[in-house]
């Protein structure tokens, strides 16, 4: 199987209209070609440096074996757990692509004190640590690799046997890694972390955790004559003009799992989307949907649904879903279909896919949160052991976490979204899950849900550089017990607090509406604001 798509209501209208002028301006083939100008003069510095992944099925061959002989030496001395500490597209591709293939990956991507040391006590005599970073600096990756290290060493075990590193050449984690004996995979610099699922980022854990990556690579071949053609069959082009083409523009992507054999494949492609068009105050932003989201049935004009499902042809003969974009595919295919469409989605936004502007604010402001140590800003009003603070006019006069909700949800436009951001141990407090579908109800809009720090490699461009209508829920939670960075003068509490707090700061000088809630027990608070939200 490779692709199969059908359109119907604008976002039909959307392809006959575009995708004739996207073939006669030979955009297909041009981004197959390695065209930089594709996306206008100010893009194509960072075009430029940014198209490898077209060629990423090719250059990646060679890893293949690579893996599986390093997979198969680690499996001979009865090492069998893998853990991958790595954020954005280091982790999301891995994620989905181990989830789908039915291998155990355990996927390390928060600063949570509690999520890092339930990783640590989990099978260390038997763990291997791939530590992913693209430019080889990464706080979070960083803080969880020297973690592993100090575990290690004090089991008894030496780092040297246990650590893989995947980075780019010249990176300074590349010379630090060798320098202490890891094993090293390069990435290609010439792809960005967002398009890098079918290169060393993608494929190193989810190879050596038992992925049969080979297999992964064939799919995406077997679609890439398609997507390099200048047809009006190109799938590429056709989910390009079907998201990004649209008049009036349907800004929001609802991407529904509706059948489709792919585990979490949504999650990747939110950050693909968000992060690739969300700038110069454009974008299209992505909300993850499940079958019964209120979105579906709100049919709002400014959402195009985007249903996955097992068999786009047959599910259209068998069900009605007017105006949505039924899509099915091997997730070979989908991951290189899905990366042609972004950047077509670009060309058409009239925006530079390939950078990411604003993704380095947050960090900055986290950074100096860490720097200066400021003393915690007082809270508004304690409800319970929930602690309330905000943005001017979004902090309820009544004292009530439900009433100052109630006010963030007023200062949504009518062509805004809401988007929930919980800094939290997502294993602990999976129930908070629970608020994007409340919320969607409760403000007939659309609510998007991102676990802290990781949607900051995602979304959080998004919230900072695309559209300025939205409204921010941010949850925080004291922890349980910290836990130590070795060698940082923080621990992961209080970095965790200080990402939250940096990119709350950063929301605000943008002029967004920020509610925070801070949870002082975490499942019991959790627990408390679901209720007070049913």
């Amino acid at each position: 199987m490779t692709i199969a798509i059908h359109v119907s209501g604008d976002a039909k209208a959307a392809v006959q209209a575009q995708v004739p002028v996207l073939v006669g301006d030979l955009v297909a083939s041009g981004i197959t070609a390695l065209n930089p100008t594709l996306w206008g003069s100010a893009a194509e510095a960072e075009a430029s440096k940014r198209l490898g992944w077209v060629e990423a099925v090719s250059v990646s061959r060679p890893l293949v074996a690579e893996v599986e002989a390093l997979r198969a030496q680690f499996l001979s001395a009865g090492i069998d757990h893998f853990v991958l500490a790595g954020m954005g597209g280091s982790s999301l591709a891995p994620e989905v692509i181990t989830k789908t293939l039915g291998v155990e990956l355990t996927i390390l991507d928060s600063t949570a004190p509690e999520q890092i040391r339930a990783a640590l006590d989990d099978r260390l005599a038997s763990t291997v640590l791939i530590a992913s970073s693209k430019s080889g600096g990464t706080l979070e990756t960083d803080s969880q690799r020297r973690a592993y290290e100090a575990a290690f060493r004090a089991a008894g075990i030496d780092p040297a046997t246990r650590i893989v590193i995947v980075t780019d050449p010249g990176s300074p984690l590349e010379a630090e890694a060798r320098e202490a004996g890891y094993r090293v995979f390069l990435a290609d610099p010439d792809v960005g972390g967002r398009y890098s699922a079918l290169t060393a980022f993608g494929l190193v854990p989810s190879g050596l955790a038992g992925a049969a990556i080979d297999e992964l690579l064939d799919e995406a071949e077997a679609i890439s004559l398609n997507l390099a053609e200048d047809g009006d069959e190109n799938f590429g082009l056709i989910l390009g003009a079907a998201i990004a083409g649209t008049s009036p523009l349907r800004d929001k992507t609802g991407i529904v799992s509706d059948g489709t054999h792919i585990v979490g494949f949504a999650d990747w492609a939110e950050q693909l989307i968000a992060e690739s068009t969300g700038k110069d105050g454009k974008g299209l932003l992505p909300v993850v949907l499940d079958v019964d989201s209120p979105e579906l049935a709100e049919r709002l004009p400014d959402v195009q649904i985007v249903r996955l499902v097992a068999d786009a042809h047959e599910f259209h003969l068998r069900e009605r879903h007017p105006g949505e974009v039924l899509i099915s595919g091997s997730l070979g295919a989908m991951l290189l279909t899905w990366e042609y469409a972004v950047a077509v989605a670009g060309r058409l936004l009239g925006i530079d896919p390939f950078d990411q502007p604003d993704v380095e604010s947050a960090k900055q402001a986290a950074r100096g949160l860490l720097d200066a140590r400021p003393e915690p800003e007082a809270p508004s009003f304690v409800e319970g052991g929930i602690e309330v603070r905000g943005t001017a006019g979004v902090v309820s006069a009544e004292a009530s976490v439900r009433a100052s909700v109630d006010a963030l949800i007023a200062a949504l436009p009518a062509d805004g979204y809401l988007a929930v951001m919980a800094y939290v141990d997502r294993t602990a407090l999976p129930q908070l899950a629970e608020l994007r579908d409340l919320l969607a109800a409760r403000s007939g809009r659309p609510v998007t849900f991102g676990w802290g720090p990781r949607f900051l490699h995602s979304t959080g461009q998004y919230h900072k550089g695309g559209p300025a209508t939205g409204v921010f829920l941010q949850i925080t939670a004291d922890p349980g017990a910290d836990l130590a960075i070795p060698g940082r003068p923080f621990s992961f509490g209080q970095l965790i607090q200080a990402q939250a707090a940096g990119d709350a700061a950063v929301l605000e000088q943008h002029g967004r509406p920020v509610l925070r809630l801070n949870l002082t027990n975490a499942s019991l608070d959790a627990d408390t604001l679901l209720s007070a939200l049913r």
